[in-house]
């Protein structure tokens, strides 16, 4: 069973190890100093003072103890009710339905918690394997770009490249865990 926990800095040696694989640290586009137990420290301290603004949060995923991954609600704003969702599991962890799992459980906060509307799940147009996953998921509706240009510009601007953009909509996300649940 997966659980969502809020990062502290004496995690930041073991999120550090596992953000370091290439194919993680590649596909994030983060550096060696990003990836680093300092530049892991950095992040944590960063969004500890953003979640306490109410501009972000970020849990540690848990799975049997140890933190497998990092799931994120980010540009979190209030007026449009609408966030932006990011996600990463270790790589000795994928393809064992951890994503899905805790995209379930940070769903459920953004939607009842924070009382949003949309959760706009993007990615890289290169990322093909964050957007295979994202496919997988019953109740996303995928590339939206046309529908919202604006969030589409944010995340160029932010990635520096093409990127595809899909929204889930609380409505769905219920409509799917109630038949399912």
């Amino acid at each position: 069973m997966i659980t969502l926990r809020p990062h502290q800095l004496e995690d930041a040696e073991h999120v550090s190890a596992l953000s370091s694989h290439e194919k993680i640290s590649g596909a994030l586009g983060l550096s060696k100093a990003q990836t680093s137990v300092e530049g892991t420290r950095a992040f944590i301290s960063f969004v500890n003072a953003e979640e306490a603004k109410g501009n972000m949060y970020s849990r540690a995923i848990v799975f049997e103890n140890k933190i497998v991954g990092v799931i994120t609600l980010k540009q979190v704003d209030l007026s449009k009710r609408s966030c932006h969702i990011g996600t990463w599991i270790g790589y000795p962890y994928w393809g064992q339905g951890m994503n899905a799992a805790a995209k379930k459980q940070i769903l459920q906060f953004a939607f009842d918690e924070l009382n949003l509307q949309l959760v706009f799940a993007g990615a890289k147009a290169e990322n093909l394997r964050s957007i295979k996953a994202q496919e997988k998921l019953p109740y996303i509706r995928m590339n939206v770009e046309h529908l919202f240009p604006d969030e589409v510009e944010s995340m160029v601007n932010e990635y520096g490249t093409d990127c595809i953009l899909n929204v889930i909509e609380e409505r769905s996300f219920y409509q799917w865990l109630n038949q399912n649940h």
